[in-house]
């Protein structure tokens, strides 16, 4: 089973990283992406997140319009992200390609 998390508002992080662990325990081998735009793309900086981002088994994935609107160079991102060239054109794809949408 494949599932994207889509978040677009900061403080729908917590939310989105309590759903993300529950999904893992429950089921294992699931293939996660987290897709993160809007002003939500500001977490990627913030201190509370970071333990998160070395989640194993979870892609991240910025959006890089919402990276150039609030003006985050790629290159401050952490490690584990993957920037992309449109959020919503990401989301397209993984839907395309069955994945589950959820947005907490």
């Amino acid at each position: 089973m494949k599932v994207v998390f889509h978040v677009d508002e900061l403080p729908k992080w917590s939310e989105a990283m309590k759903n993300i662990h529950n999904a893992k325990a429950g089921c294992p081998n699931l293939q996660i992406v987290l897709l993160v735009n809007g002003a939500a793309i500001t977490g990627f900086l913030d201190e509370q997140y970071q333990d998160f981002l070395r989640e194993p088994g979870v892609e991240f994935h910025a959006c890089h319009n919402a990276l150039k609107a609030f003006k985050i160079p790629e290159e401050q991102l952490p490690e584990p992200v993957t920037v992309v060239p449109a959020g919503v054109l990401d989301l397209i794809k993984l839907q395309h390609l069955g994945y589950a949408y959820i947005k907490p």
